[in-house]
């Protein structure tokens, strides 16, 4: 049912205006003029399936509005003719790799004039907007005098998650249309809104359905749309004396979530909008001059590497996905939330355990994750109809994929196997959530061990994006390819790994968490420890992080990983198996290395955490997970160094604008890192040792 309500969206029949003549001089626009003398033009970029703003397109738009000036149509109308939305921004390849700031502002200036020129048209202008409306796209639906919404549309400025600020002109027009302390915390946190958001806060004049979009361009053109006017509030936001009141406020706030030296471009935009916010002019030509300074700076130039990074993980995935029905085992904190995002992103689940009290509670959390994560309160409804409790287990007959999420101890999953096997139906995958325990060892009782693979979510699920796709050397290569498109249908980025301990990411965090157990043997103070983590650029310490993964957890990890890697890795303290013991795990039971309450760690810093964190504290915690990504590779256990950086960022974290683990050693010398090391070996011992895959490296 799901797919043919995709498949009429899909072929969904835009109002585009009168039939374009197929021979139009212009390769990604078409435009004409209707009965009532309006001009519709409609961006159509060739050869791709959604409309981005690059040079050469700028360039023809320039030609395009050429053409209505003297034409002198009585309106136009601007329009996507691709069903996937109106512009999903800039087309971000152009940024790639650029170090000339001059050169960047040039350019931006250039496409500064043609968006101006639009603005300047002495016609009325309506943007007509379906689908997604961001970055360079809002620019361009701004510069028009009046925005109608399809009540699907979506807007935003993402620029932030690239290091940037909006350069199209909008960290203005967007200011001074609309509340600027709302058109502030858009731009500075990057996140979407719908169509009826954007009608309250004045950004779209009107929201309206596909079938009476004719109907409201000529009431736009005939003055009969109520437009959304900036109001006295705004105006008075704007003054001087206000804005320098708030930036400090908004500085204040961005400095919680990202340090200005790691995150320059929030910053940026406070002082752009702080300096000339009550002077168009003004802000225009600062905000070229602050984007292109921005564009070249290694932050800016790591983001948006991670932005293509995530593109390539996604095509990793493949389409063609052929999994309807998902039967989850064991509804614990895993379990749970793995069958809820499953159900959230239109699979059938089915949920599995011994007793009712985990399935109840998973439905309550999977209840809330809906509520988040869904706009509408049918579809929540029709999300937790989707999510079956099976006491019963019938639903291994039916299931396309069992996914197994039970406590890593390898007896009993090869009992849950035993169970299962002869029920599950042919051609269904059996995969195993396992983090700790090598498919080599689980695969020994089952009658088709070719079905067996993993599929390795990370916690907290709905955040982490990053499942490692686990094969050992007898998995079916079909199934294999099975498994990276259901990751992608559901959402998430898959990673191909070969079955080994700890597959890539838990290999590579367990070093930066024992290490921090070390420093904790040698009295260093947790406060400190996690505030290293913070300062190279972590989203948490690793302190806090071992709280929220659970000490059980981190304990059997660790031991596993040490019994195959020996010194290796860091020793485990004898106080940490006692904490364990007295069921001191961290978050879940309120209380580990700190107090959690309604799931916050109290990390205020104690009377006795005097001390700042070193650098050779930061190469201690950090350093060792580059040195496991060149193991991993070396091992090829994943085969390519981009695919590493990836899953390092997608499945724990680890600072964004660093580019991933390799790709902050290559930017801070292979030759440093490696002399670092071995003299981090010299004074700790082996573990330390740097990897003899760093010779190749490049």
């Amino acid at each position: 049912m799901d797919s043919v309500i995709m498949d009429l969206l899909g072929d969904r029949v835009l109002e585009l205006g009168p039939k374009p003549d197929a021979s139009g001089p212009y390769k990604n626009f078409k435009l004409t003029r209707d009965a009532d003398g309006v001009a519709w033009l409609l961006f159509d970029r060739d050869g791709a399936s959604a409309n981005t703003l690059s040079a050469d397109l700028l360039e023809e738009l320039d030609k395009v509005l050429a053409e209505l000036e003297s034409a002198r149509p009585t309106g136009l109308v601007v329009r996507s003719a691709k069903t996937s939305g109106f512009i999903a921004g800039a087309d971000v390849n152009e940024f790639r790799g650029v170090t000339d700031a001059g050169a960047i502002e040039t350019q931006i200036g250039r496409a500064h004039a043609v968006i101006d020129r639009m603005e300047a048209l002495r016609i009325p202008t309506v943007a007509v907007v379906h689908g997604f409306c961001l970055g360079g796209g809002l620019e361009v639906a701004l510069a028009c005098q009046m925005r109608i919404a399809i009540d699907d549309a979506r807007f935003g400025f993402p620029e932030v998650m690239l290091g940037l600020h909006p350069g199209l002109g909008g960290t203005v027009r967007f200011t001074h249309l609309v509340n600027p302390m709302q058109a502030m915390t858009l731009m500075l946190t990057g996140k979407t809104i719908d169509a009826r958001k954007a009608r309250s806060l004045g950004l779209v004049d009107a929201v309206t359905q596909e079938r009476h979009v004719r109907g409201a361009v000529k009431d736009a053109m005939a003055g009969r749309l109520t437009r959304a006017r900036p109001g006295l509030l705004n105006t008075i936001l704007n003054l001087g004396p206000v804005r320098g009141l708030l930036a400090s406020r908004m500085r204040a706030e961005a400095g919680k979530a990202a340090p200005e030296e790691h995150y320059p471009a929030p910053y940026a935009l406070i002082d752009l909008w702080e300096k000339h916010g009550g002077d168009k002019a003004a802000m225009l030509t600062a905000e070229k001059a602050s984007f292109a300074r921005l564009m070249v700076t290694p932050s800016a130039q790591n983001l948006i590497r991670v932005f293509f990074l995530r593109e390539q993980m996604k095509k990793l995935a493949g389409t063609g996905n052929k999994i309807a029905h998902v039967h989850v085992i064991g509804a614990g904190a895993m379990g749970g939330d793995i069958a809820a995002w499953c159900a959230g992103q239109d699979m059938r689940v089915t949920l599995a355990d011994m007793k009712p009290e985990p399935i109840a509670g998973a439905i309550k959390r999977a209840s809330e994750l809906f509520g988040k994560i869904l706009r509408k309160r049918t579809d929540v409804r029709d999300a937790l109809d989707r999510l079956m409790p099976d006491m019963q287990a019938e639903g291994v007959r039916n299931a396309d994929l069992i996914i197994e999420a039970v406590p890593e101890k390898l007896e009993l999953k090869q009992k849950v196997y035993a169970g299962l096997e002869p029920k599950m139906k042919p051609g269904a995958i059996l995969a195993t959530n396992t983090s700790s325990i090598p498919l080599q060892d689980l695969r020994t009782t089952l009658q088709k061990p070719e079905r067996l693979l993993g599929l390795h979510f990370f916690n907290p699920v709905s955040r982490l994006q990053l499942v490692e796709v686990v094969s050992h050397d007898g998995t079916d290569v079909q199934l294999l390819k099975e498994a990276l498109a259901f990751v992608g249908a559901i959402d998430r980025l898959p990673l191909p790994v070969k079955s080994s301990p700890g597959f890539l990411v838990n290999r590579a965090l367990t070093p930066y968490m024992l290490e921090a157990m070390v420093m904790l043997d040698e009295k260093v103070d947790k406060s400190v420890i996690d505030a290293a983590a913070k300062k190279f650029g972590m989203p948490m310490g690793p302190i806090e992080l071992a709280d929220q993964v659970g000490l059980d957890i981190c304990l059997d990890v660790g031991d596993m990983l040490r019994s195959k890697f020996g010194d290796m890795l860091p020793p485990t303290p004898a106080w940490l198996r006692e904490k364990v013991a007295r069921g001191e795990l961290g978050r879940k039971t309120g209380k580990g290395f700190y107090i959690w309450k309604d799931g916050k760690a109290d990390t205020a810093p104690t009377a006795s955490s005097a001390g700042q964190p070193s650098p050779e504290m930061i190469d201690r915690l950090i350093l060792p997970m580059s040195n496991v990504c060149v193991a991993s590779l070396r091992e090829g256990i994943v085969d390519n160094a981009d695919v590493v950086d990836g899953a390092v960022i997608f499945g724990t974290g680890y600072a964004p604008f660093r580019g991933g683990p390799l790709n902050y050693a290559r930017s801070r010398g292979v030759e440093n890192v490696v002399s670092t090391l071995r003299a981090l070996t010299e004074k700790f011992g082996g573990r330390f040792t740097p990897d003899a895959g760093w010779e190749n490296f490049k």
